[in-house]
């Protein structure tokens, strides 16, 4: 049998093609996967910094605690702690070169106009003692009635039924105010009727929302920036209502309620030499005396203990010098001080230890303007009421915004515009008047009487020992950056961190312009 071959086409090539597309395939895998791990490593140098950037911030809260240990003298000398880009901005850490790798951290704070509205940014801390510390409110009260409700409504947009609301969740009763709100209010959940935790807890309460509670300025920088105008005319940062009910061109509404309340304010309790004040209401009259004699001439201490002993006197005698008299400490205290203002123009009638008849006192602390710019400096440093190491909640009247001081309980509007008018921002422990340092200087100055000064001096001071300000650390190529608010408790030996915030979510804030760079640049 016969088979024919029938010849087969040759295919030149096709072995070529294959492995052209199995180069190609692991060409591409190749290069997917150096792609990924040049991914991966980009990350992995992000995510590095950005742990940088954290630490940035750790040393700049480590360095803000160690300028609070300096002496208060030593502060001064190097510009203070309320406007100072020498020692709060750009602070170097990390010095490089390369941009890259120059790490600083700068300590900043919202500069407020008087009205409380926000002017930019100043490098520096704020005192917190410029803020209505919401936990003595109840405090305030029992002072003064109707002093909480008279505080909470200077706040701007609040209302009587909202003041009320929150005062019935911080008092210990469940009585309801006026126009208050207790558990019947509420469902699901119950008053506190205790101290506040935090101030984002306001937004349990009845009339409370967070566009009451932080205002326009969404990213926390201190500066109502055109995206944040252009979330509020959308609606996205409020509602309708909100916004039909709610200036937000009213003075104070940019920062929101948040910016006027703090949970922390309070001032140590001792002298300008940073030794404990003496204790005006120590029952042991002996020791007091002592303390007294220490400090003050024979006049002023037997005066004093002998207030202690007998209280004012009202007749009509004239009364003499307490020098030259010898105290009776078998007679019990009869009278404390509510306030160190309590010893200005009074009569004591007393009687002597050897002495058989009772002798009117003349105070040495008259009612005189010229005599009181010379006594009452060293009386408000030397003397408290309290013998507590802290004394909580009252109000900067050098610093706080004009709605803090109209709320304050015996303020009157043109007390407020005569305050911010005189008052110093910051004080200088080496060239100001004495009087500046203390909240009398309304007094001496003849802002107000003595009777005003007394209604007011429970509710305000001339500066506070509590400080907040947002530390921000970042790398001047303008990449990785951390940013947090941090309270600082300086009431003791060793300053406190008390509150600690990590908003490094709501971005850097602040273009580097601002924050800063390295002037000195070394390899």
């Amino acid at each position: 049998m016969n088979v024919t071959l029938v010849p087969r086409r040759a295919r030149r090539g096709a072995v070529l093609i294959v492995v052209l597309v199995v180069v190609a395939m692991l060409s591409l895998a190749g290069y997917t996967f150096t792609h990924m791990m040049l991914t991966h490593q980009q990350a992995a140098q992000l995510h590095g910094r950005q742990i940088q950037a954290r630490v940035l911030v750790d040393s700049g809260v480590e360095y803000v605690r160690t300028y609070f240990t300096q002496e208060e003298a030593t502060r001064d000398e190097m510009g203070g702690h309320y406007l100072n880009p020498t020692v709060f901005q750009a602070v170097p850490v990390m010095v490089d070169a390369d941009p890259r790798g120059r790490g600083n951290f700068s300590v900043v704070a919202p500069n407020l106009d008087e009205m409380g509205n926000l002017a930019g940014v100043r490098y520096g801390l704020e005192d917190l003692s410029t803020r209505l510390n919401m936990n003595i409110l109840p405090m305030a009260e029992g002072l003064l009635p109707g002093a909480g409700q008279t505080l909470l409504m200077a706040l701007p947009g609040m209302t009587e039924d909202t003041a009320d609301a929150i005062l019935d969740w911080i008092d210990e009763d469940d009585e309801v105010r006026e126009f208050g709100a207790e558990a019947e209010s509420y469902e699901g959940y119950l008053p506190k009727n205790g101290p506040l935790d935090s101030v984002e807890e306001l937004l349990l309460i009845r009339g409370v929302t967070p566009r009451l509670l932080f205002g326009l300025d969404t990213n926390r920088n201190g500066i109502v920036e055109q995206h944040e105008l252009e979330q509020e005319v959308s609606g996205i940062t409020s509602t309708a209502q909100e916004s039909a009910a709610i200036d937000v061109t009213a003075e104070g509404m940019q920062r929101g309620w948040s910016g006027f309340l703090t949970l922390h304010s309070q001032e140590k309790n001792v002298t300008s030499l940073g030794q404990q004040r003496i204790f005006v209401n120590n029952d042991n009259l002996q020791e007091l005396f002592q303390q007294l004699s220490d400090v003050f001439n024979e006049e002023w201490a037997v005066f004093i203990v002998a207030y202690r002993q007998a209280g004012a006197f009202d007749g009509g005698d004239s009364g003499e010098s307490a020098s030259g008299h010898t105290i009776d400490f078998e007679q019990e205290p009869q009278e404390k001080l509510s306030q160190v203002l309590d010893l200005i123009d009074k009569k004591v009638q007393i009687r002597f230890a050897d002495e058989d008849d009772s002798v009117v006192l003349r105070s040495p602390f008259p009612n005189d303007q010229a005599a009181m710019n010379i006594y009452l400096p060293l009386l408000m440093d030397v003397l408290s009421v309290s013998e507590s190491p802290t004394i909580p909640g009252r109000i900067n009247i050098n610093q706080a915004p004009r709605s803090i001081l109209l709320g304050i309980p015996g303020m009157t509007e043109e007390l407020v515009e005569a305050i911010i008018e005189q008052r110093p921002l910051e004080l200088d422990s080496q060239n100001e008047d004495p009087n500046l340092k203390f909240e009398s200087w309304l007094l001496t100055t003849g802002l107000v009487d003595l009777e005003q000064m007394k209604t007011l001096m429970p509710f305000v001071t001339a500066g506070g020992d509590v400080f907040q300000a947002q530390v921000v650390g970042y790398f001047e190529d303008g990449g990785a950056a951390s940013r947090t608010e941090a309270i600082f408790d300086t009431t003791g030996k060793i300053p406190r961190v008390v509150f600690w915030r990590d908003i490094s979510h709501l971005g850097r804030g602040y273009p580097l312009e601002l924050l800063g760079v390295q002037l000195d640049v070394t390899q």
